[in-house]
């Protein structure tokens, strides 16, 4: 992938239910591959020098915010 490539969030993949009380939800194999991909993150950063913790939250961040404005889409 080079540089000028968009990374598309793991999360932007992941099934959102809208439930009868409103809410969304996400189903738990959907969480669990969410986690595998942010561990699978977490090991390539190992092997970068100048990669720390702060570049994992910011993975988890970039994440959040995308399951957030999925939400919101599918609660409207």
């Amino acid at each position: 992938m080079s540089d000028d490539e968009t990374v598309q969030p793991a999360s932007s993949q992941l099934n959102i239910v809208p439930a009868t009380d409103g809410r969304a939800y996400i189903p738990a194999r959907d969480v669990v591959l969410l986690l595998r991909a942010i561990a699978s993150s977490c090991r390539n950063l190992a092997d970068e020098p100048d990669a720390d913790v702060r570049s994992v939250a910011c993975i988890l961040d970039y994440e959040a915010d995308t399951i957030d404005r999925r939400a919101i889409q599918h609660t409207k």
